[in-house]
């Protein structure tokens, strides 16, 4: 074992005293350290006031400086990263460290009491009044999720040259069997008569109906025989079809009988909706006209109520009224057989844009037009009180003209604007506000007229509403609007008894004042048009032998001795004006189509 000598140990002691005695000196002379200042926020805020003064003389309960120092920073980091409530532990004694705990915990537990007291009282009150209003604006309804979906390709119309003419008609008119569509022709007008099952591309050389020498303006079918078609036209008259069972093979240019009466271009034809051969026109000369078809005369005549263009007319359900929209910016109800104005309004859409009006089927009547901003409206309006409407709403600004569909069974109106790509829809209920908004559909293309389907010719099995033709530059595209049900069923609130092909008055009848509602049918079997309804004897009924009957009663009245004779030679003269007529029709066809061929060889000659 290895012994330091004695005076080397002592020297080691001393050294050993007088550094400790120096470091011992230093301690008292330095200055006490200033605590970080997060450390002086902690101690200043957080302590209790009746912490004494003996808690602070307990130096063995506290750690270095530095050390806390330290360990208050992170955690100051800490509260400033997390957002969160750090209790600095270890920067206080642990007694203290309770009393700030239990401090912070009352303090915050009183402020949440504070800013929870004023809604205790909210959860026994009653629903506001603006909740209420809130809950109304999403009312129940079967149609509210009614969606429109367009077929595919290969069930659309193609290559279908579809007319240009500016006025604003639908250029469609469609029925269970038939659609028919306003197409471009040279050397006159003509229009397409398509069967529901011919679809696809249509051919060029695809036979017209071209007997009108100007353009086709607008078409409707009779809603009591599918196969008879009326059309308006810019040659100043009014012609009836009859479409053969399975459609046109050749140019049908002979119609059934030509109404003569305008003295302007024809753009409005329609239908009675429940008497036999009853029609409406409308034309450029402000005059409207009632048609007897069976005999091709004008029964009434409308020519002083209408002080410029007539934009649209319409019956009401029954057809004893009729309700038109003029250029005046008035909104008429006339009685045509007493040939009266029942109801007007001036200025019921004060924009200078064409307007419509419809009759629904409670009498009130619906109308779309522009307002003074050129933003489009629609209105709701009752006869008897036609000076304020009973309910208006604005929807845009588009300057597309409105075209209403309405649907009688569901009192839902469609809206399909010219030159839109959108359909909307809305349900007319007697509660406020009366015109409910349901939905849109929307597709990429603008329209350029659409045909709108009666309740018998839709598929009762798929839940379809409604079914619309899309007219596009060259194609023909069907829209259906389904209501989503999961039942197989026949759906019996969807389809109440509809309106039926069977007139509920003869021509004769209702023009001596005679009134009839529509006679409804069940769709609950579907409707089957065609021959269960034997359609060529009910043309010769209609259209033949009431054309013989016109001279029949002339006679009685001029030669009552000689009735027969005379009889058949009115019905031969008849037959030959109208063969002279058709001749030169066919004439001054032939005569444009050979100037057109004349100046296309002398362009080729030069």
């Amino acid at each position: 074992m290895r012994t330091e000598p004695r005076e080397m140990r002592h020297g080691v002691r001393e050294r050993v005293n007088l550094d400790f005695d120096m470091q011992s000196e230093l301690s008292e002379r330095a200055p006490e350290p200033k605590p970080h200042r997060a450390a002086e926020r902690v101690r200043s805020h957080t302590l209790p006031t009746d912490t004494s003064a003996e808690d602070f003389n307990d130096v063995s309960q506290y750690k270095p400086v530095h050390k806390l120092i330290k360990e208050t920073n992170l955690k100051h980091e800490n509260v400033r990263h997390h957002r969160s409530q750090s209790q600095h532990s270890e920067a206080k004694p642990e007694v203290s460290l309770e009393r700030v705990s239990s401090f912070k915990v009352s303090q915050m537990k009183k402020a949440f009491d504070v800013t929870k007291k004023p809604t205790e009282p909210c959860v026994e009150r009653k629903p506001s009044p603006k909740k209420d209003m809130i809950r109304r604006v999403v009312r129940a309804s079967k149609f509210r999720h009614v969606f429109g979906q367009a077929l595919k390709n290969d069930q659309c119309y193609d290559d279908i040259r579809v007319s240009r003419v500016t006025w604003d008609s639908s250029f469609c008119a469609v029925n269970p069997k038939f659609v028919a569509i306003i197409v471009e022709a040279s050397g006159g007008g003509a229009f397409l008569v398509l069967p529901l099952l011919k679809s696809g591309r249509i051919d060029k050389a695809y036979p017209t109906v071209c007997g009108h020498t100007g353009p086709v303006l607008d078409i409707d079918w009779c809603p009591h025989n599918d196969h008879v078609i009326a059309s308006g036209s810019d040659d100043c008259t009014v012609m009836v079809w009859q479409i053969p069972e399975n459609g046109l093979t050749l140019p049908m240019a002979e119609p059934v009988v030509v109404l003569e009466g305008h003295s302007k271009r024809v753009g409005i034809v329609a239908w009675h909706p429940t008497a036999r051969n009853v029609l409406l026109s409308a034309g450029g000369d402000n005059v409207v006209i009632v048609w007897n078809v069976g005999t091709g005369e004008a029964m009434i005549t409308l020519d002083d109520m209408h002080p410029d263009v007539i934009f649209s007319v319409s019956w009401s359900r029954n057809g004893a009224l009729i309700c038109t929209a003029c250029k005046d910016k008035k909104v008429r109800v006339i009685d045509p057989r007493k040939e009266q104005i029942v109801a007007e309004k001036d200025k019921a859409h004060e924009g200078a844009r064409p307007m419509r009006a419809i009759f629904l089927a409670d009498g009130n009547v619906f109308t779309t037009g522009f307002s003074r901003m050129s933003e489009r409206q629609l209105a709701l309006w009752n006869p008897k009180a036609m000076d304020e409407p009973i309910t208006v709403h604005e929807m845009d600004t588009s300057n597309g003209v409105l075209l209403p569909f309405y649907d009688a069974d569901t009192s839902v109106v469609y809206l399909c604007g010219k030159g839109d790509s959108s359909i909307r829809y809305f349900e007319i209920t007697e509660e406020a506000p009366y015109v409910h908004y349901l939905n849109t559909f929307s597709s990429k293309e603008p329209q350029r007229g659409m045909g709108y389907m009666p309740k018998r010719g839709l598929d009762v099995n798929k839940c379809e509403i409604a079914r619309f033709y899309k007219l596009h530059e060259r194609k023909c595209e069907p829209i259906i609007m389904t209501v989503p049900r999961k039942s197989d069923l026949f759906q019996d609130d969807l389809y109440p008894d509809t309106a039926g092909p069977d007139p509920a008055v003869e021509a004769d009848d209702w023009f001596e004042g005679k009134n009839g509602d529509p006679i409804l049918i069940s769709l609950k079997d579907g409707y089957i048009p065609g021959k269960n309804r034997d359609l060529k004897v009910v043309k010769k009924n209609i259209l033949e032998a009431k054309v013989a009957k016109k001279p029949e009663g002339t006679v009685t009245e001029t030669k009552p001795g000689s009735p027969k004779p005379t009889v058949q030679n009115e019905a031969k003269m008849e037959e030959l004006l109208r063969e002279v007529k058709s001749l030169r029709d066919m004439v001054t066809l032939q005569d444009r189509r050979i100037a057109k061929l004349e100046e296309q060889v002398a362009k080729v000659g030069i």
